[in-house]
């Protein structure tokens, strides 16, 4: 487990999976993603039952292999049933150390944050990294709200010292402002999912990223 959460400080591409908005199969996304270099990947699913999901969720652990974090979105359930690395979750989902106490002291918790006092919170009660945005305006999750922009990233990222993951609305075009504002990594689920070659477009993105790292 030390080996996945030194990945924490190397994630340059973050996968956050949507079986609605896939061409391919959720499980193909996962497969070709880390396969092209992607070392942190998220399941969320909403839409089926939790034996369904049980199933999936240890298919994508068995993909991820010890090459990519796997992480469970709000469903803690799931990630305890399947020994997934950890969780990612809202700010109306379970409490951080309520997950903690179920997960106990070496799974990665995540949490979504959407400024400065979030992340400062989020970083006391002991979340792993954050995941902050709507960086802008997406249509991928409903509830987003606005975009805050790529700005916002540089105050919240001086005000903590835990990993930030920006989302929202990013694709190729704009997250060079993304990365140059000082995240850490970046999820761009429709930029990815709904391709037709999701290892190309998920090294495309590293590659960007990691030109605008060095």
């Amino acid at each position: 487990m030390e080996h996945k959460r030194s990945l924490l400080k190397l994630i340059d591409f973050y996968l956050v999976t949507d079986s609605v908005l896939s061409k391919k199969g959720t499980l193909s996304d996962v497969e070709n993603a880390v396969t092209a270099g992607c070392r942190i990947v998220q399941y969320r699913e909403k839409s089926r039952s939790t034996k369904d999901m049980i199933l999936e969720a240890s298919q994508i652990k068995t993909l991820c292999g010890s090459e990519a974090i796997f992480l469970v979105n709000d469903r803690v359930d799931v990630a305890l049933a399947v020994d997934a690395d950890g969780v990612h979750i809202g700010q109306d989902d379970m409490h951080i150390s309520t997950a903690r106490n179920l997960l106990g002291p070496d799974k990665i918790i995540g949490l979504t944050v959407h400024n400065v006092e979030e992340a400062l919170e989020a970083e006391r009660n002991g979340a792993d990294y954050v995941g902050l945005g709507p960086i802008f305006d997406t249509t991928t999750k409903n509830d987003a709200g606005d975009g805050i922009g790529p700005e916002s990233i540089r105050a919240v990222k001086d005000a903590i010292d835990v990993p930030i993951v920006a989302i929202g609305g990013i694709n190729k075009q704009n997250c060079e402002s993304v990365i140059v504002g000082g995240s850490d990594s970046l999820v761009a689920i429709s930029a990815v999912v709904c391709s037709d070659d999701v290892a190309r477009e998920t090294k495309d993105f590293i590659d960007i990223i990691k030109q605008f790292k060095e």
